[in-house]
């Protein structure tokens, strides 16, 4: 592929593709398009979660690493940022010491990676949906369907814009719409997670019983931290060597954000550091950050291509630090002024330099394209009010929410497979009658 397509005679790249065949003898006639996460996921890396998942069932699945991910030439992934990003549990989450070091970690990224050539302002979503037209030609399929999980929700939303006469259908897992793209988005999901699963707790006896008002008890910890930061060390699965964490509000805050994904324990770790015990959460957080899997694996130069040119030009920091205080209206300024997920990325912005996309890039998706939307009642990562909120420009939308699912339902839910599936198959009629049967998790109950 052209690496800028501004720049004709310029410099190209090479993406890796897989191809996943059909589970059945007679495959239908059009593939499916896999749209990986992040922004800086790679979709190859992420075809067992598909195949697990039966979408290969009638049809070729098709996954092609983004430009800049991990098997594509050149990547983008920036180790250093990894490395930092691990060390940084042990410091003050939210410290100004601890922005100048991450900012610090962002510049280095960039400059080794504009050392090395590569054209940082040609990885974002339009140049990757040109991307995924110019790999349909070169197969010669006359109409393919998408299925994006996360970002890849928003890669699909833009491509079905700006590229549809090749799209029969569209399926998007945990949606994050480009025209709400930025830190107000992030702060509304949280809140809307959070509150899912502590409605959960309260509508369980054991649970209302035994953890009373979890809301309440975040809210009061968030603050407390935030005054009072707690230091705690633990020791992670396949290694001896004890971690030093630091806890504060935003720490917690982001925390949770993820362990939506282990929601059964979320009420009892909660109580736990309540009481004085840290340790299974930091254990959590420093986890994610310091896993094997969490090095090298993200590409950092494609997150910031889309985010510094889609986002932060399109959102104000009035408007990001609204966003927290419309959410959560008791949390400390400093909390509130870092949203989940996308912490310093202001600063962040501002060292990585590449110009703002075209406003285009915010437009609302419209069309009649059937496209399944589907969403998790958990996930505090992308909302589920994200569904009815694309669907209503979208006149052959089906949306779908599956209770007490985290983020990306396909990755966790059997009924959000099937549902997935047989949209694939009938568009406009997938099955959802597995949903009636779904039931709460059941909450662990501490001493």
């Amino acid at each position: 592929m052209p690496e800028n397509r501004a720049k004709p005679t310029g410099k190209t790249i090479k993406l890796g593709v897989a191809i996943a065949p059909a589970a059945t003898a007679t495959p239908k006639p059009d593939p499916i398009v896999w749209l990986a996460g992040g922004p800086g996921d790679d979709a190859v890396g992420e075809a067992k979660m598909a195949i697990d998942g039966g979408l290969n069932r009638d049809r070729d699945v098709i996954f092609m690493s983004q430009r800049g991910t991990y098997s594509a030439e050149p990547n983008v992934l920036c180790r250093n940022i990894d490395a930092f990003n691990a060390r940084s549990v042990g410091l003050v989450f939210g410290a100004p010491s601890t922005e100048r070091l991450h900012v610090q970690a962002t510049k280095t990224c960039r400059d080794k990676l504009a050392a090395r050539g590569i054209d940082l302002s040609a990885y974002n979503d339009t140049e990757s949906t040109a991307d995924y037209e110019d790999l349909r030609a070169t197969l010669g399929i006359k109409q393919w369907n998408l299925f994006g999980i996360s970002y890849g929700t928003h890669l699909a939303l833009v491509y079905m814009r700006l590229h549809p006469e090749g799209l029969r259908s569209v399926g998007i897992d945990g949606i994050l719409p480009p025209s709400k793209g930025g830190s107000a988005l992030t702060w509304s999901s949280a809140k809307q997670g959070f509150d899912g699963l502590f409605k959960a707790c309260e509508q369980q006896p054991a649970c209302d019983k035994r953890y009373p008002n979890l809301s309440a008890t975040f809210d009061r910890l968030v603050r407390q931290l935030e005054a009072k930061p707690v230091t705690t060390s633990v020791t992670l699965p396949g290694s001896d060597k004890p971690v030093k964490v630091v806890l504060d509000g935003g720490a917690l805050v982001n925390w949770m954000t993820s362990a939506t994904h282990v929601a059964p324990q979320v009420p009892a770790a909660l109580d736990e550091l309540a009481h004085g015990k840290p340790q299974r959460i930091a254990r959590q957080w420093a986890g994610g950050k310091l896993s094997p899997a969490a090095m090298g694996r993200v590409a950092h130069g494609l997150s910031y291509g889309v985010f510094c040119s889609e986002w932060i030009p399109y959102e104000t920091q009035e408007q990001a630090l609204q966003g927290g205080r419309e959410a959560f209206p008791t949390f400390p300024r400093s909390v509130q002024a870092e949203a989940p997920q996308l912490t310093y990325l202001r600063p962040d912005c501002d060292v990585w330099r590449v110009p703002a996309a075209a406003p285009s890039i915010r437009d609302v998706t419209r069309g009649d394209i059937p496209t399944l939307a589907i969403s998790g009642g958990f996930d505090s990562q992308t909302g589920a009010d994200n569904g009815p909120y694309v669907a209503r420009t979208l006149s052959k939308a089906k949306v779908v929410t599956v209770p007490y699912e985290p983020h990306v339902v396909f990755a966790t839910s059997k009924c959000a497979q099937d549902i997935t599936v047989s949209f694939f198959d009938t568009p406009d009629a997938p099955k959802t009658g597995c949903l009636k049967s779904l039931k709460p998790p059941e909450f662990e109950i501490g001493r």
